[in-house]
């Protein structure tokens, strides 16, 4: 952890959510004041709960709505599509972009994913930039060029500390219970705020970066101490109040 970026613990809904789900998301709400001393909250929804969400956390201190895609324009013949304007009008206030489950079901690459955090900032939204290497190309040693090109191609050069977060998802450890050793992790944590900082200066010296892939409670800890880890991006874990804020409080 880089003690002076303030932590974000980022919950990835996916595809799971019905209205039931709003007892659960209650119940972040309601212990969300006791980790907010220590991060951040964003939970992402699917699109249909976003707005219900939003109403529900207005007012709430350190917990955000966001949403899980967005297109890169404002409007138009897109059917099944939404702007970032969309997202921010229903109360959300970030998006994650390039996410490899979009990059690998809907062959998003680089250049559109860079459109898509534009789009986010034209709307007002912090886009949430996910990278990370497949099981394939960790196994060739690529794991560092395959960083490097998706930072440099995703990553618009406008970003600031305030608008853009980063999130390294290594894509072979996404559900599986597998995740890198902390050494792993720190060493390519590093890696990117080399990338960020030598690119945006300062401001990339603030930005968060957020670990992703099978992070639970029973391994937050743990993960949080490493340097340059600066919260997480977590999905199954993020469906449990229980689990959501047992994250967040292990944050140092």
């Amino acid at each position: 952890m880089t003690n002076t970026i303030r932590p974000l613990i980022a919950g990835n809904w996916k595809m799971n959510g019905l209205r039931a789900s709003m007892a659960e998301f209650e119940a972040m709400l309601a212990g969300g004041s006791g980790v907010a001393g220590k991060a951040d909250l964003l939970v992402c929804p699917p699109a249909t709960l976003i707005a219900a969400f939003a109403e529900k956390a207005r007012g709430a201190k350190n917990l955000a709505i966001g949403g899980q895609d967005c297109h890169p324009k404002v409007s138009g013949a897109h059917t099944g599509d939404l702007s970032a304007e969309m997202l921010a009008d229903a109360g959300a206030s970030a998006v994650i972009v390039g996410h490899s489950e979009r990059r690998a079901d809907h062959g998003e690459g680089d250049g559109l994913v860079r459109q898509k955090a534009e789009a986010a900032w034209r709307a007002g939204l912090t886009a949430v930039v996910c990278i990370g290497e497949t099981q394939q190309q960790r196994d060739s040693g690529k794991t560092l060029e395959i960083c490097r090109g998706q930072l440099n191609g995703s990553i618009p050069d406008a970003a600031r500390a305030d608008n853009l977060v980063v999130a390294y998802e290594p894509v072979w450890a996404i559900g599986t219970g597998l995740t890198p050793t902390t050494e792993d992790i720190e060493q390519i944590h590093g890696f990117i705020r080399g990338i960020l900082a030598g690119r945006f200066n300062d401001e990339g010296a603030g930005m968060r970066i957020l670990y992703g892939g099978s992070v639970k409670p029973s391994n937050a800890r743990e993960l949080m101490a490493v340097a340059n880890v600066n919260g997480a991006l977590i999905g199954g874990a993020s469906l449990k109040a229980i689990d959501f804020l047992a994250i967040a409080g292990d944050c140092p």
